[in-house]
Protein backbone atom coordinates (compact mmCIF):
# COMPACT_ATOMS: atom_id res chain seq x y z
CA UNK A 1 0.00 0.00 0.00
CA UNK A 2 1.07 3.26 -1.03
CA UNK A 3 0.86 6.78 0.75
CA UNK A 4 -1.34 9.54 -1.79
CA UNK A 5 1.60 11.52 -1.68
CA UNK A 6 3.68 8.71 -3.24
CA UNK A 7 1.75 8.39 -6.81
CA UNK A 8 3.41 8.98 -9.66
CA UNK A 9 2.39 9.20 -13.43
CA UNK A 10 2.61 6.16 -14.96
CA UNK A 11 1.55 4.01 -12.03
CA UNK A 12 -1.21 1.39 -12.34
CA UNK A 13 -3.16 1.30 -8.90
CA UNK A 14 -6.53 -0.51 -7.66
CA UNK A 15 -9.10 1.50 -7.12
CA UNK A 16 -12.87 0.64 -6.11
CA UNK A 17 -11.64 -3.07 -7.43
CA UNK A 18 -10.46 -1.88 -10.70
CA UNK A 19 -6.83 -0.70 -12.03
CA UNK A 20 -6.34 2.29 -12.96
CA UNK A 21 -3.48 4.19 -14.76
CA UNK A 22 -2.54 7.25 -12.97
CA UNK A 23 -1.66 10.23 -15.74
CA UNK A 24 -1.62 13.52 -13.67
CA UNK A 25 -0.65 13.71 -10.02
CA UNK A 26 -0.63 17.45 -7.63
CA UNK A 27 -0.52 17.33 -4.46
CA UNK A 28 -1.76 20.67 -2.79
CA UNK A 29 -1.70 21.77 0.71
CA UNK A 30 -3.97 25.15 1.33
CA UNK A 31 -3.27 27.24 4.31
CA UNK A 32 -6.30 26.91 5.84
CA UNK A 33 -6.67 23.17 4.98
CA UNK A 34 -5.45 19.57 5.29
CA UNK A 35 -3.43 18.71 2.15
CA UNK A 36 -4.61 16.26 -0.58
CA UNK A 37 -3.57 14.45 -3.48
CA UNK A 38 -5.68 15.60 -6.86
CA UNK A 39 -5.52 12.56 -9.29
CA UNK A 40 -6.37 12.07 -12.78
CA UNK A 41 -6.53 8.32 -13.73
CA UNK A 42 -7.95 6.33 -16.54
CA UNK A 43 -9.52 2.99 -15.80
CA UNK A 44 -7.51 0.19 -17.54
CA UNK A 45 -10.82 -1.59 -18.30
CA UNK A 46 -13.36 0.66 -19.52
CA UNK A 47 -10.74 3.47 -20.37
CA UNK A 48 -12.76 6.09 -19.31
CA UNK A 49 -10.68 9.01 -17.35
CA UNK A 50 -11.59 9.98 -13.70
CA UNK A 51 -10.42 12.22 -11.47
CA UNK A 52 -10.27 11.58 -7.34
CA UNK A 53 -9.53 13.54 -4.67
CA UNK A 54 -7.10 11.30 -2.28
CA UNK A 55 -6.41 13.11 1.48
CA UNK A 56 -3.10 12.75 2.31
CA UNK A 57 -2.84 10.40 4.77
CA UNK A 58 -5.18 7.99 2.23
CA UNK A 59 -4.04 5.08 1.20
CA UNK A 60 -3.57 3.65 -2.12
CA UNK A 61 -2.78 -0.63 -3.43
CA UNK A 62 -0.42 -0.34 -6.38
CA UNK A 63 -0.92 -3.04 -8.49
CA UNK A 64 1.97 -5.47 -8.95
CA UNK A 65 2.46 -6.28 -12.51
CA UNK A 66 4.62 -8.84 -14.24
CA UNK A 67 6.38 -7.06 -17.49
CA UNK A 68 7.31 -9.20 -20.41
CA UNK A 69 9.40 -8.25 -23.31
CA UNK A 70 7.90 -9.32 -26.90
CA UNK A 71 8.15 -8.63 -30.18
CA UNK A 72 5.43 -7.25 -32.46
CA UNK A 73 4.80 -9.63 -35.48
CA UNK A 74 1.76 -8.61 -37.10
CA UNK A 75 -2.50 -7.72 -37.30
CA UNK A 76 -4.81 -9.10 -38.79
CA UNK A 77 -6.85 -5.93 -38.58
CA UNK A 78 -8.54 -7.17 -35.53
CA UNK A 79 -5.73 -8.34 -33.05
CA UNK A 80 -1.94 -7.02 -33.04
CA UNK A 81 0.18 -10.22 -32.53
CA UNK A 82 3.38 -10.33 -30.02
CA UNK A 83 5.68 -13.16 -29.49
CA UNK A 84 7.96 -13.76 -25.85
CA UNK A 85 11.58 -13.42 -26.86
CA UNK A 86 12.63 -16.25 -24.55
CA UNK A 87 10.03 -18.85 -24.77
CA UNK A 88 8.22 -17.89 -28.55
CA UNK A 89 4.73 -18.06 -26.92
CA UNK A 90 2.85 -15.60 -28.76
CA UNK A 91 -0.16 -13.69 -27.65
CA UNK A 92 -2.38 -11.14 -29.23
CA UNK A 93 -3.98 -7.65 -28.12
CA UNK A 94 -7.04 -5.79 -29.71
CA UNK A 95 -6.52 -1.74 -30.29
CA UNK A 96 -8.31 -0.99 -26.87
CA UNK A 97 -5.26 -2.30 -24.92
CA UNK A 98 -2.93 -0.40 -27.73
CA UNK A 99 -4.45 2.28 -28.09
CA UNK A 100 -2.81 5.20 -29.80
CA UNK A 101 0.81 2.93 -29.60
CA UNK A 102 -0.66 1.04 -33.00
CA UNK A 103 0.50 4.05 -34.91
CA UNK A 104 4.07 2.89 -33.61
CA UNK A 105 4.28 -0.45 -33.73
CA UNK A 106 6.25 -2.19 -36.98
CA UNK A 107 7.16 -5.54 -37.30
CA UNK A 108 10.21 -6.75 -35.27
CA UNK A 109 9.42 -4.26 -32.57
CA UNK A 110 10.33 -4.77 -29.16
CA UNK A 111 7.94 -4.07 -26.70
CA UNK A 112 6.94 -4.24 -22.62
CA UNK A 113 3.73 -6.30 -22.05
CA UNK A 114 2.46 -6.07 -18.54
CA UNK A 115 0.08 -8.53 -17.29
CA UNK A 116 -1.94 -8.73 -14.47
CA UNK A 117 -3.26 -12.06 -12.92
CA UNK A 118 -1.71 -13.59 -16.27
CA UNK A 119 -3.93 -11.00 -18.68
CA UNK A 120 -1.83 -8.43 -20.20
CA UNK A 121 -3.03 -5.29 -19.55
CA UNK A 122 -0.98 -3.00 -21.65
CA UNK A 123 2.37 -2.20 -23.57
CA UNK A 124 4.86 -0.15 -23.26
CA UNK A 125 6.21 1.26 -26.48
CA UNK A 126 10.27 1.93 -26.52
CA UNK A 127 10.56 6.28 -26.24
CA UNK A 128 11.16 6.30 -30.20
CA UNK A 129 10.74 4.22 -33.47
CA UNK A 130 13.54 4.36 -36.38
CA UNK A 131 10.54 3.84 -39.09
CA UNK A 132 10.78 4.15 -43.27
CA UNK A 133 9.51 7.11 -45.14
CA UNK A 134 7.30 5.84 -47.64
CA UNK A 135 5.72 8.93 -49.16
CA UNK A 136 6.12 12.70 -48.73
CA UNK A 137 7.04 15.62 -51.18
CA UNK A 138 10.26 15.60 -53.16
CA UNK A 139 12.90 18.02 -50.56
CA UNK A 140 13.61 21.31 -52.02
CA UNK A 141 17.58 21.34 -53.27
CA UNK A 142 19.71 22.98 -50.54
CA UNK A 143 17.61 23.15 -47.81
CA UNK A 144 19.10 22.56 -44.76
CA UNK A 145 18.00 22.45 -40.96
CA UNK A 146 14.46 24.77 -40.84
CA UNK A 147 11.00 25.57 -39.02
CA UNK A 148 9.44 24.47 -42.02
CA UNK A 149 7.56 21.19 -41.95
CA UNK A 150 6.01 18.68 -44.54
CA UNK A 151 4.08 15.74 -43.97
CA UNK A 152 5.55 12.48 -44.24
CA UNK A 153 3.47 9.22 -44.00
CA UNK A 154 5.65 6.40 -42.33
CA UNK A 155 5.64 2.49 -42.97
CA UNK A 156 2.96 1.99 -40.17
CA UNK A 157 0.44 4.66 -41.48
CA UNK A 158 1.20 7.79 -39.31
CA UNK A 159 1.91 10.95 -40.25
CA UNK A 160 4.56 12.90 -39.16
CA UNK A 161 5.73 16.67 -40.13
CA UNK A 162 9.21 15.99 -41.27
CA UNK A 163 12.00 19.05 -42.16
CA UNK A 164 12.14 19.70 -46.07
CA UNK A 165 15.71 17.73 -46.32
CA UNK A 166 13.83 14.55 -45.45
CA UNK A 167 12.91 12.27 -48.39
CA UNK A 168 10.79 9.09 -49.39
CA UNK A 169 13.15 5.79 -48.65
CA UNK A 170 14.75 7.73 -45.46
CA UNK A 171 14.99 6.49 -41.86
CA UNK A 172 13.96 8.62 -38.99
CA UNK A 173 13.34 8.08 -35.47
CA UNK A 174 10.19 9.28 -34.35
CA UNK A 175 9.12 9.61 -30.53
CA UNK A 176 6.75 7.44 -29.68
CA UNK A 177 5.16 9.94 -26.45
CA UNK A 178 4.73 12.55 -29.01
CA UNK A 179 4.61 11.15 -32.37
CA UNK A 180 7.83 13.97 -33.29
CA UNK A 181 10.27 13.35 -35.71
CA UNK A 182 13.83 13.34 -33.58
CA UNK A 183 16.81 12.76 -36.36
CA UNK A 184 17.29 11.33 -39.78
CA UNK A 185 18.76 7.90 -38.99
CA UNK A 186 20.10 6.75 -43.10
CA UNK A 187 19.42 8.11 -46.54
CA UNK A 188 17.18 6.55 -49.03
Amino acid sequence: MLQATQLRPGMVVKFNNELHTIFTMTHRTPGNLRGFVQVKMRNLRSGSMIEHRFSSEDRVEKAILEEVEMEYMYDDGEYYYFMNTENYEQTHLTKEHLGGGVEFLIPNLKVHVEYYEGKPISVELPASVDMKVIETEPGIKGASVSNVGKPAKMESGVIVTVPQFVNEGDVIRVSTSEGTYQERVATA
